[in-house]
């Protein structure tokens, strides 16, 4: 017998008949999403666990302020750039096999990694691991979503993968600061292959395959403009902080980005087989979600960028010590994300996302408060505040993401998903930083323009607080410790500044959710002939209309 909701119609899924495991059976699906979120985190946990590498990374390879930022950005860009063209990929030949591509190529480009010998060496073998992470991100997301065919139960394991996704950025910079107290600045490359290498023979046993069973021809011009899009945008955003918003080169990249992503839009609307279909964001219940998502992550990506530099300039810790002090933040989103599935069944997701945005919003009032003077405490509740509230909000907006959308369209709406987290994550690391590059230097160059200072010494000064931290011991003495104050003084100026502006951030994500959210998923009500019919008074689209019915029963391995 299939499935029935609770409306009495049939939930539609989808299985590729190609993959003798079919959909796993019930004990066996939440092996499939410990797969599936083990890969997740070990590609979420790149997108910070390098930075506190760089020092090393410096030393051993003698790389330059360029290609260091070079090494950092060239995995996230071409991770966020790939996303929607590999999301659609999945969708047309099946998602398992671009999931265990994309851990074949992670594992192949982070051991390049490990065993780079020159900067270029590293910034090639970097992006090679983002085509990797972005077959694998969407992938785990349109899987999993197929995987449990429940709404209650896929709620929950959404709540368990999104999780991931907040631990993996906390944690990053916890694992690299212990492996480098360890072993060489390799390591934290080299930790991803035996997991990614785990991950990819658990799938072949573990994880099912499925597709699109009427797949379009692909969208070559659609992929060209995403790619080129996504990737101007994201290098202007990630540069800006280096090379000021008014640069050029800067501008240059942001209106080009712009002008291929409208192209992109344009040309999908006009297309017979687009790749991402852009009526999904005709449902309030999508595109409120992916707005408020996007600011989330602004949030969570921006403020650990903050929080990471503060711990360990201004309150003195190393690398190991500011991560294990950010981990209140990922214990708490790995607490709370789960349980967010629960508040949403008797709250509904609009109050659930609310409270989450309004909790992060608070978080950055009080860290608006730190002074020179404060100490670790000073930020703690702020810390746990953060944690709470993505954890709180994040599950239920990628729910009602992918809960939107029609089973057959997994991949490229996960893609979407994704793309919207990596976006948001880097607006909120270049805006955030941005705005505390700019207070810093209007609080220091006053007070430096009188000063003879080498030119050399003045460009470290200004680079960061570490540079001028550096120079103010190498000077010694008053004058060393005088700058060493001032500095410290304006970059605590900054992050007062960047973290206000995350606030207002996060209070307006929780205004459009607030505003525009759908409460709950919309009622659907059976066609008079038979077929599911549209939502009942809702501009939602039906879920399941023009999807087979599936019998989870028969989708069972042969024999079992």
């Amino acid at each position: 017998m299939p499935y029935r909701g609770g409306m009495g119609l049939t939930v539609q899924a989808e299985v590729s008949r190609s993959d003798p495991l079919g959909t796993p059976t019930r004990d066996r699906r939440w092996a499939t999403l410990a797969v599936l979120c083990v890969s997740l985190l070990v590609v979420s946990l790149d997108n910070t666990i390098l930075n506190v590498a760089l020092p090393a990374i410096v030393r051993d390879l003698d790389a330059s302020s360029t290609q260091l930022q070079w090494i950092v950005d060239a995995y996230a860009i071409v991770l966020a750039g790939l996303l929607l063209s590999l999301g659609s990929l999945g969708d047309r030949i099946g998602r398992k096999r671009v999931f265990v591509m994309g851990l074949a190529l992670f594992a192949m480009g982070s051991a390049a990694s490990a065993f780079s010998g020159s900067p270029d060496t590293l910034i090639a073998s970097r992006a090679f691991m983002g085509i990797g992470g972005a077959a694998i991100m969407p992938s785990t997301l349109s899987i999993l979503t197929n995987v449990f065919d429940s709404e209650r139960k896929r709620a929950r394991a959404i709540g368990i993968w999104s999780g991931t996704t907040g631990i993996g950025v906390s944690l990053g910079p916890i694992v690299g600061g212990w492996l480098l107290a360890h072993f060489w600045w390799g390591s934290v490359f080299l930790v991803n292959v035996p997991i990614a290498v785990l991950g990819l023979v658990a799938s072949l046993w573990l994880v099912p395959d499925s597709k699109n069973p009427r797949s379009r021809r692909p969208d070559p011009m659609g992929v060209v403009f995403s790619v080129l899009g996504m990737w101007l945008l994201l290098w202007g955003i990630i540069e800006a902080p280096n090379r000021t918003w008014s640069s050029p080169l800067i501008l240059g990249a942001l209106v080009g980005g712009i002008v291929m992503l409208a192209s992109f839009i344009a040309w999908e609307l006009h297309s017979s087989h687009p790749m991402l279909d852009l009526s999904f964001f005709s449902s309030r219940r999508f595109s409120a979600a992916i707005g408020s998502m996007s600011l989330v992550m602004f949030s969570l990506f921006g403020g650990l960028f903050l929080l990471t530099q503060y711990l360990q300039f201004s309150l003195g810790y190393s690398a190991f010590q500011a991560g294990l002090r950010v981990a209140p933040t990922a214990l708490t989103i790995l607490v709370v994300a789960p349980v967010s599935s629960l508040l949403v069944r008797w709250l509904g997701t609009k109050v659930v996302v609310v409270v989450g945005m309004s909790a992060i919003a608070v978080g950055f009032g009080m860290l608006s408060r730190i002074t020179v003077h404060g100490i670790y405490t000073d930020a703690l509740a702020a810390l746990f505040l953060l944690g709470f509230g993505t954890g709180l909000a994040l599950a239920p907006l990628i729910e009602s993401v992918m809960g939107s959308l029609p089973l057959e369209r997994t991949g490229v709406g996960s893609a979407t998903n994704s793309s919207t987290l990596q976006l948001g994550g880097a607006l909120g690391v270049g805006v955030l930083g941005s705005l505390l590059a700019t207070r810093y230097h209007g609080v220091l160059h006053p007070v430096l323009v009188h000063q003879v200072i080498p030119r050399s010494a003045l460009s470290l000064i200004n680079g960061s607080l570490g540079g001028a931290l550096a120079v103010a011991a190498h000077v010694g003495g008053v004058r060393g410790a005088a700058l060493a104050a001032l500095a410290r003084r304006a970059f605590v100026s900054g992050a007062n500044l960047a973290v206000t502006a995350g606030a207002v951030v996060a209070a307006t994500g929780g205004l459009i959710a607030l505003v525009v959210l759908p409460s709950r998923p919309p009622a659907q009500v059976p066609d008079p002939a038979g077929s599911p019919g549209q939502p009942s008074g809702s501009d939602e689209p039906a879920r399941s209309e023009g999807l087979p019915s599936i019998n989870p029963d028969a989708s069972k391995s042969p024999g079992s």
